[in-house]
């Protein structure tokens, strides 16, 4: 039986990608779990059009990201520190704290998106990614200074 992927299932198939399966597979498992229906005619037409308008939406996204990376490449921001004997810092600069310099900055950035193995922890020039979306990354510098 041929039938249309409404979610993705891995070994199986991504939304939106017509398969074949074995019927009983297909009645007692797909589609009472509406994971995929019968691939119609009518139902490829539906498909046909959720897919032109999901890719009208992901390259709107993806412009919008290119635009945000490209903001993000220019900006270089500066952490003020605490530092004891011997420039050691009291604590560290965090995605927290980066997310906000770049709010700061007029650009909002949730701190799960800035890509920090491990906190800072010494003075000097940092190169941190920050995912933007759509699989965009920009490359940002970050000062860390005594205060």
């Amino acid at each position: 039986m041929k039938i249309i992927m409404k979610k993705d299932i891995e070994g199986l198939g991504k939304a939106g990608d017509v398969v074949s399966v074995k019927d009983g597979y297909a009645r007692n498992y797909l589609m009472p779990k509406d994971f995929a229906i019968k691939a119609t005619r009518s139902n490829m037409k539906i498909v046909d059009e959720l897919q032109k308008n999901e890719a009208k939406k992901s390259k709107k996204t993806e412009t919008a990201a290119q635009n945000i990376a490209k903001k993000l490449q220019d900006i270089s921001v500066t952490a003020t520190v605490k530092v004891g004997e011997e420039d050691k810092l009291f604590g560290a600069v965090t995605a927290q704290i980066i997310s906000e310099l770049i709010a700061e900055k007029g650009i909002e950035i949730d701190k799960h998106n800035i890509l920090l193995d491990e906190p800072i922890k010494e003075l000097g020039v940092f190169d941190v990614a920050v995912k933007v979306g759509a699989g965009i990354k920009a490359v940002i510098k970050v000062w860390v200074v005594k205060e």
